[in-house]
């Protein structure tokens, strides 16, 4: 008699039979599919002001940068407001002899942006293969590169850089971590991550008001031949979340 019990029964039998906690049973009488936002149409001054309230950007003691992102900006985004991004946060940590990116709370993101987080601390060549993404509605698998040119400058090879976690680091910032740890060029610290999806869709049981969200889309790793998917991102040295921090700068 109560939907959403029966969801939950379901969600459970689900998980015991699959063993994959992404997929979940809902009832949502008053569920609107989403549609993803066009691009506003609104001036680069002020589509940098809305990136900048979900970036912490500072130089700690010891000349260490610390970026705190909690949503990963893709491609279009990025060529639109590039330039005021590299003057109010980029160009300030450039000169830093470290970096921490911190993605404890970073849950949301665009797959476009995975190459160019990733290039800022490659080198230019030779390009690397970072990730392939396989879309199963569409049966494409796209292949990530990193990139030859940037806007601004390269953090480079040599500097550290530590990559914050927590288990409720999700999706796209996972990627990141998961690329740059098998790159060798980033030393993960934190909790195991969340283990999520790049892409879930939501689907509609017939002509009801239950609905199953399923990942549609698979992560493969071409170093590792791997997901970070289900099973999440293990860190180099792990530590509780909110002692990260002091951890990575410690170290």
């Amino acid at each position: 008699p109560d939907p959403g019990t029966l969801a939950s029964v379901l969600t459970e039998g689900v998980k015991n039979t699959i063993s994959d906690s992404r997929v979940k049973v809902t009832y949502e009488p008053e569920y609107v599919p989403a549609v993803p936002p066009a691009m506003p149409d609104i001036p680069p001054e002020q589509l940098a002001g809305m990136i900048k309230a979900t970036v912490k950007v500072e130089v700690l003691d010891s000349n260490i940068a610390y970026l705190k992102i909690q949503h990963i900006i893709g491609e279009e985004m990025a060529q639109k407001v590039g330039p005021l991004l590299l003057e109010y946060i980029w160009d300030k940590v450039l000169p830093t002899s470290a970096m921490i990116l911190d993605f404890r709370s970073a849950v949301s993101g665009e797959l476009s942006g995975i190459p160019y987080i990733v290039s800022y601390y490659t080198d230019s060549e030779p390009l690397i293969h970072i990730d392939s993404v396989y879309d199963r509605p569409s049966d494409i698998t796209t292949e990530l590169w990193s990139m030859p040119t940037l806007l601004g400058k390269r953090y480079g090879t040599s500097k550290p850089l530590m990559i914050l976690t927590s288990k409720n680091t999700l999706g796209v910032a996972e990627d990141v971590a998961y690329c740059l740890k098998n790159l060798k060029r980033a030393t993960i610290v934190g909790e195991n991550t969340a283990g999520g999806t790049v892409k879930i869709d939501k689907i509609k049981v017939g002509d009801t008001d239950f609905y199953v969200s399923v990942p549609v889309a698979k992560s493969i790793n071409p170093i590792t031949g791997k997901s970070w998917e289900i099973d999440g991102v293990a860190p180099h040295v792990e530590v509780p979340a909110e002692d990260a921090l002091e951890t990575a700068v410690a170290i």
